[in-house]
């Protein structure tokens, strides 16, 4: 396929919109972790779609929300970083006629930055479609949008709508990204995501945001193998033992789940060791959350 124009596309909204469920059907494979927990993104992800010509590059970022620490404020800023440097924002939100404090902000940042807005009203599969005139009525007073798609990013509704209106934006030019790159995260990057996924998915309350993945080693046999190698870091003692679980069942748990996501995205058998160690406070520690990826570029 000859790629004639490219488009970057920043995918905002507030926690829990489904922007990465909608950053995943969009670019056909699974390159965000999702979980039915808030703030599960923490950086920003690169998808990348080549189609019809053009290279459409989606910038999935975490949920805009009232920071608590200092990684909540790095995502914060990796959110209003990113609404500034790209072509067109997709504002995600809920079919829900109110506009509130986090889209409110965001059609700020787009407003003060001049760059234009395309409102996508996720999750249409949970109301009537006569619902939804109410929603966009409530947005289009607050914003010029150029384009208003609503879409049920879990069923893949309407996103061949979405994506003709993105391609208005796109600019004619050479591709962005090699044409077989579907996103730009390190593989240790992507082991560590998978592992937290997890996680977030078997454990509750605080836990799960508490934690970080570090991957210590990454080797391929001749035979086949992937040894990984990595250690969970966790906030408190008391959580150590809940991580682990009775008899160690619950971090025997979340590997063997990482494990079988891990053999299917790398294309091998996978051999995962997974250690556990305290950092207190490391979400507030800005030296711990460089080393676990959370910096500025």
């Amino acid at each position: 396929m000859e790629i004639t124009k490219s488009v970057v596309v920043s995918v905002v909204g507030r926690p829990n919109v489904g922007k990465s469920t909608l950053t995943n059907k969009l670019v056909g494979r699974k390159i965000a972790i999702v979980s039915n927990k808030p703030q599960t993104t923490r950086t920003r992800i690169t998808g990348i779609l080549n189609q019809a010509g053009c290279q459409y590059v989606f910038l999935d970022t975490p949920g805009l929300h009232k920071p608590r620490s200092r990684l909540g404020d790095y995502m914060v800023k990796v959110v209003t970083d990113t609404v500034a440097e790209v072509d067109v924002a997709m504002v995600v939100v809920e079919p829900i006629p109110n506009v509130g404090a986090p889209e409110e902000s965001l059609i700020k940042q787009l407003k003060d930055a001049g760059v234009p807005g395309v409102l996508v009203i996720n999750k249409t599969d949970t109301v009537k479609n006569e619902e939804l005139l109410a929603v966009i009525a409530a947005y289009a007073e607050r914003f010029d949008w150029a384009a208003v798609v609503p879409v049920s990013a879990k069923h893949g509704d309407n996103l061949d709508v979405l994506l003709r209106e993105l391609d208005q934006f796109a600019l004619e030019g050479p591709q962005l990204f090699p044409e077989d790159m579907v996103s730009d995260q390190p593989e240790r990057q992507m082991v560590a995501e998978v592992i937290r996924e997890k996680m977030l998915r078997l454990l509750d309350r605080e836990v799960p945001h508490g934690v970080a993945v570090g991957v210590e080693s990454m080797e391929y046999t001749e035979n086949g193998l992937c040894r990984i190698h990595a250690t969970i870091y966790c906030e408190k003692a008391s959580h150590k033992g809940i991580i682990i679980g009775k008899g160690g069942e619950m971090l025997k748990k979340i590997g063997q789940y990482a494990r079988a996501d891990l053999e299917q995205d790398l294309g091998c058998k996978v051999y995962l060791d997974l250690w556990i160690k305290v950092k207190e406070g490391w979400r507030n520690n800005q030296f711990q959350m460089r080393n676990f990826g959370y910096q500025d570029e």
